[in-house]
């Protein structure tokens, strides 16, 4: 099969597409043909040599945690889903012809492969900063950076919980935030006196790594309200930084239901060929993104 994969940490050139043998579905495992893979910012943070922690490295390795595709091989102990049938998850390695999967879900009717790709990581995330940041209904929630997947599953989260989210993002991304719920304003020189105008914040989000821990604690006033899944440093000023997985098979049953009920959808901002690998993890550490990136098979 096809797989991308890269031998040393670096930047986007050391990512090389290979011939490589095919993965096999272990005990709680499933094989799929992999018809779309997300492309997520810890893609590119494991491929550059970050500690993660939840992510360990050993090289050469692949690429790739979220993939929609088609099942084609069942573990040893897996019940409920059948050879052939169409699913969305978390595994490893998932930018290649097929992929084993640890978690999975059946995809909600009418999503394609390409829009499911998008789901499994960035629910879970979501999920899992909403629920460390301890933000309640009737709070007031600040995100920053909000246009991007994480930010795009918040924001609908958050409004399903009755929670008032006030996101940043740039000029062009603001009627897309308010679509979301969000009560929406620009970045950049000014920005805390413009959150500041909009009310109490009551807990906020760094999902961008832009810098901006500090005003995060001082708009809240309490350094743990804040949550970061972008800026490495943030433990530094006693904030918490979430890179560790919690339960993906919850977020995902979560996300299916939250899409089939029309109360979730994250747009596919572009799609790319496997053999572009390069250029989508370019594109993501550039940021700006309005919902998700997707590379397609």
């Amino acid at each position: 099969m096809k797989k991308v994969s890269f031998a040393e940490f670096g930047g986007p050139d050391v990512l090389q597409l290979l011939d490589a043998e095919e993965p096999h579905a272990g005990p709680g495992q499933v094989r799929v043909a992999v018809r779309a893979a997300g492309v997520n910012p810890v893609d590119w943070r494991i491929r550059e040599g970050q500690i993660l922690g939840a992510h360990p490295t050993e090289l050469p390795s692949g690429v790739g945690l979220d993939a929609a595709g088609v099942v084609d091989e069942i573990g040893e102990g897996v019940e409920g889903i059948a050879i052939g049938d169409p699913v969305f998850g978390e595994g490893s390695s998932t930018y290649a012809e097929f992929a084993v999967l640890s978690a999975w879900a059946r995809m909600p009717e009418g999503l394609t492969f390409e829009e499911a790709a998008g789901y499994p990581s960035v629910v879970e995330t979501a999920l899992r900063v909403i629920r460390e940041v301890g933000v309640l209904p009737g709070q007031t929630l600040l995100v920053s950076g909000a246009s991007g997947g994480v930010g795009s599953a918040v924001l609908q989260i958050a409004r399903e919980r009755g929670i008032k989210v006030i996101g940043t993002a740039g000029a062009a991304n603001q009627d897309y935030l308010r679509d979301l719920g969000a009560i929406a304003t620009t970045y950049g020189e000014g920005w805390t006196e413009r959150v500041r105008r909009l009310g109490q914040v009551d807990a906020a989000l760094d999902l961008a790594g832009s810098g901006v821990i500090c005003e995060l604690v001082e708009l809240t006033g309490d350094p743990r309200k804040v949550v970061s899944i972008a800026d490495l440093d943030a433990p530094v000023l006693g904030v918490r930084f979430s890179g560790v997985a919690g339960s993906v098979p919850d977020a995902l049953a979560e996300a299916a239901d939250l899409i089939a009920r029309g109360r979730l959808h994250i747009p596919v901002e572009k799609s790319y060929a496997l053999a572009d690998a390069a250029a989508a993890h370019r594109d993501s550490h550039a940021g700006h993104t309005r919902g998700r990136r997707v590379i397609v098979l």
